[in-house]
């Protein structure tokens, strides 16, 4: 630890508990968590490039959400691993400055692609004559590019509003990566400015996406109540179906952690929050979308199919 004059130069995360018989417990626990999150994200990336029927808008979107789930998972956990079988899980004031600009800039990027799949499912349920025209390769790459511009933008934001703290002599960050709220609490001068670009930054980025998918949604439930048939309601609602489920665990412990005061919530609690979001939902994501889908369930026999007789 630094002098209490001088600006700290590493930090120590916690683990999440102190007893050794629960810490082995959930390294495990978390180790097959992170194992089933790389081998599905992975997985449903190498299918969606090796089959050729799933390049379409909705895939597409689905390979970068995988590919950010994977990412963002590897930004936090492997460093929470290390926690569990070392004394000290010291990590440098630079190396948690960028941990923070990765974890920001996956996350919030993450949000703003689910919301512009939820776009993507609001033209293919309500203008299906037209969905191929509106959602061409062009119009895909350039909400894509938003996507990680606003990912970028949010990153910096919250990144830069951090590093301009001081930090001096308390480097013991109550939590096991290195989070925007733990490390605001450590600092020596004011952070009411800091705070407000929290708000704000996650306000947009939490905010806007939800405000679209709400709109999306509203328009497509809309649409599927002027279908007659059974079979077409039925086959609409299984189109959203995965989507509903991943936007409400994705935003629900998101919203938890960030959208709350630390009176209503304390931190620790949000830690609890924080595993969930960061081990859990990218784990399900695969899940979901290939049980509940029956086209990539198809695209993974043909390609078992083809390894098998090759």
């Amino acid at each position: 630890m630094a002098a209490t004059n001088f600006s700290v130069t590493e930090f120590i995360l916690l683990v999440l508990t102190d007893q050794l018989g629960l810490q082995i417990l959930l390294f495990f626990l978390f180790l097959c968590f992170y194992t089933v999150a790389m081998v599905g994200n992975l997985g449903l990336v190498t299918l969606i490039g090796l089959n050729s029927h799933l390049h379409t808008p909705m895939y597409f979107f689905l390979f970068n959400l995988s590919l950010i789930d994977f990412c963002y998972s590897t930004t936090i956990i492997p460093k929470m691993l290390k926690s569990f079988v070392s004394k000290q899980n010291i990590i440098m004031h630079a190396g948690c400055m960028t941990q923070l600009f990765f974890f920001c800039f996956f996350v919030i990027s993450e949000s703003f692609l689910l919301s512009a799949m939820a776009c993507d499912r609001y033209v293919a349920i309500c203008k299906p004559l037209v969905y191929m025209v509106t959602m061409s390769p062009q119009v895909c790459l350039l909400l894509l590019l938003g996507v990680y511009v606003m990912g970028f933008s949010g990153a910096m934001a919250h990144t830069g509003s951090i590093a301009s703290l001081t930090f001096c002599g308390k480097n013991l960050v109550n939590h096991f990566m290195c989070d925007i709220l733990p490390l605001l609490e450590l600092s020596c001068n004011s952070t009411y400015v800091n705070e407000l670009v929290v708000f704000i930054v996650v306000s947009i980025g939490i905010g806007m996406p939800i405000v679209t998918i709400f709109i999306s949604y509203a328009l497509i439930l809309s649409s599927i109540l002027h279908i007659h048939s059974t079979e077409g309601r039925s086959k609409a609602f299984s189109t959203c179906g995965s989507h509903i489920i991943v936007v409400s665990l994705f935003y629900g412990s998101a919203a938890f952690v960030y959208l709350k005061p630390p009176s209503i919530l304390p931190l620790d609690q949000g830690k609890v929050s924080s595993l969930f979001y960061t081990i859990v939902v990218p784990m399900l994501n695969p899940l979901i979308y290939s049980l509940r889908n029956k086209n990539v369930k198809v695209a993974l026999r043909k390609t078992l199919a083809r390894k098998i007789f090759s």
